[in-house]
């Protein structure tokens, strides 16, 4: 069984170098509007403080975290955005001191968590690793939604290969939200991390081949950026199509970006 707590590491590592973009913001600056339509700054950060919540919740009080679900498919297509909206109604300092101690349970729990237990999700069930991968590619996404409204260029780390793999892994997922069958071959994902080493995945010998930089694959995978503007390259039609439609997160087919010259 995977030992969680390197990922785990990571996580707090990723989210406290967010925490630094937003620990000294003015209340202006908490209103700007991020890429991502109808959401602030603000409202990134409350989203990323009720996950932390519902993760905390499927792990430590299974009971309530069902009582959410319920919420969730009465209401499936407001309840994130209501989760937001109603974080970012705060005062910046108590939305920024919420965020601070809920992630902070959440790692405490998944640290303490037996081993080999896994916990219920809006998707399938999830391992305390993998959890915390999940939060990990979370915290990245929006928090690039972030430094993008404040104009800041983030430095990209090898934390990122956390968010990689859940690229890689939810492939055929993504085929099937977008009702698509899955391709039947593995492809071969050659990507280079921010230190300059090479992440491979799938068979050498694979027809259907992804490279390019690990960052881009990221920015693809969680839809904050579009194909267009990214230096990945496909190898094969499955491949090529895959960079249309892939996405790490659950939940219906996401809208993505626009790329930079102009519509989609």
């Amino acid at each position: 069984m995977a030992d969680p707590t390197p990922v785990i590491d990571d996580l707090c590592a990723e989210s406290n170098e967010l925490d630094l973009l937003v620990a000294e913001l003015s209340k202006e600056q908490w209103a700007l509007q991020t890429p991502a339509p109808g959401w602030t700054v603000a409202h990134q950060i409350a989203h990323l403080a009720w996950t932390d919540h519902s993760a905390l919740l499927a792990v430590t009080d299974q009971d309530a975290f069902a009582r959410e679900v319920e919420k969730a498919l009465a209401a499936p297509g407001d309840f994130v955005d209501n989760g937001a909206e109603e974080g970012a109604a705060k005062e910046p300092a108590q939305l920024l001191a919420d965020w601070r101690d809920g992630r902070k349970a959440l790692a405490d729990a998944l640290r303490a968590a037996p081993a080999g237990v896994r916990f219920p999700w809006y998707g399938p069930p999830m391992s305390a690793a993998s959890m915390a991968s999940a939060r990990l590619m979370e915290t990245w996404a929006h928090g690039q939604d972030v430094a993008d409204a404040l104009g800041v260029a983030r430095t990209p780390t090898d934390r990122l290969r956390h968010v990689v793999r859940l690229g890689v892994r939810t492939r055929d997922f993504a085929f099937g939200v977008h009702g698509l069958p899955a391709p039947f071959e593995e492809f071969r994902v050659e990507l280079t991390a921010p230190s300059g080493e090479l992440w491979t995945y799938g068979p050498e010998d694979a027809t259907d081949r992804v490279t390019g930089p690990a960052v881009d694959f990221c920015l693809l995978v969680t839809q904050r950026a579009h194909r267009a503007d990214l230096a990945l390259r496909a190898v094969g039609p499955d491949a090529d199509r895959w960079l249309d439609v892939a996405q790490a997160f659950a939940g219906p087919p996401g809208t993505g970006r626009a790329p930079k010259g102009g519509a989609a």
